[in-house]
């Protein structure tokens, strides 16, 4: 099997739930890491430019969000699922744990840790990330409010724990329970575990739950270089076995249309068409230092525009 390379920092809570996966998976894999702020020019040569992290690549195939991640993890491997009660609600509770803690979370986290973010962190989170400032004396009038909001959403897991047993969604562990971790282990890892289980009044349940999840852990995995990820691009063809012409649009094979996140970090990214369905795009880049690579992105949460359409509403 080709190696599956992450691309993510340690500190990066979305990586933290992928790297989790491919430890339930036991998929061993290669750590590829970069930094929190870019440029990223190696990572954005396989990508076109997407601005986020994780990235997972495997071989000439490179997948961007970690809903796609997850989905490409179950056709390489499908047991053990991660959808074990079936994909809808984990999706739909995934997505809206995403969308919903993301801000309040951070707000929390600087009023712990603001004073030693590097300016240049806080300066491309604000100007091309996220569109709003994150030091700590920005954020800070709202922190009654975060508070608040994630203290609402823990009793929330509490009560699907209640209802459910060890995990959110049923009896068995799946992608919304790497999903809802990741929040809270961000926090709990910078903030103190303590300090956050109290102000966010984060039940006995919601602690044990959070302490299954990270027993799970990472895996096997060794360290590669951002030069060893091209070169392996470069070597291989893209072989996922995703092929769909469902595009719920009318887009057809071989249109240029460019991919945009919806939410933040508003980068396009432009290729050929290669596949699409409801759930799944796939477009192909060519360049000099990757070869041939297929691009996969969500369809929730991106917009795909052919790419006439785009460069008209930019003009």
């Amino acid at each position: 099997m080709t190696e599956i390379i992450l691309h993510h920092y340690d500190l990066s809570p979305f990586s933290e739930k992928i790297r989790l996966a491919l430890g339930f998976k036991g998929l061993p894999w290669k750590s590829v890491k970069v930094d929190a702020v870019p440029p990223r020019p190696m990572l954005d040569a396989l990508t076109g430019g997407y601005r986020r992290v994780p990235v997972l690549q495997i071989g000439a195939d490179v997948y961007c969000d970690s809903e796609v991640i997850f989905r490409a993890l179950e056709r390489l491997q499908p047991a053990p699922t991660l959808y074990p009660s079936g994909e809808g609600v984990a999706k739909a509770l995934s997505h809206w744990w995403d969308r919903a803690t993301w801000k309040p979370a951070i707000g929390i986290l600087v009023d712990y840790i603001g004073e030693h973010l590097p300016e240049a962190f806080l300066k491309d989170r604000k100007e091309s990330y996220l569109g709003y400032d994150i030091s700590k004396d920005a954020m800070a009038p709202m922190l009654p409010a975060y508070v608040q909001q994630m203290t609402a959403f823990a009793e929330w897991l509490d009560s699907m724990l209640a209802e459910n047993g060890d995990y959110l969604t049923g009896g068995k562990l799946s992608a919304a329970d790497l999903t809802c971790h990741h929040s809270l282990w961000l926090l709990r890892a910078n903030c103190g575990a303590e300090a956050i289980d109290a102000q966010l009044r984060l039940s006995p349940a919601v602690t044990a739950w959070m302490g299954r999840i990270a027993a799970v852990g990472h895996g096997q995995f060794s360290d590669m270089t951002p030069e060893e990820a091209l070169a392996a691009a470069r070597a291989a063809e893209p072989a996922d076995s995703f092929a769909a012409d469902a595009d719920p649009t009318g887009l057809n094979p071989g249109a240029r249309v460019t991919v945009t996140p919806n939410d933040n970090a508003r980068v396009a990214v432009e290729g050929r068409l290669v596949a699409a369905d409801a759930q799944e795009i796939v477009i192909a880049r060519d360049s000099a230092e990757t070869g041939t690579v297929h691009v996969h992105f969500p369809r929730a949460g991106f917009e795909v525009l052919a790419a006439a359409a785009t460069a008209r509403s930019a003009a």
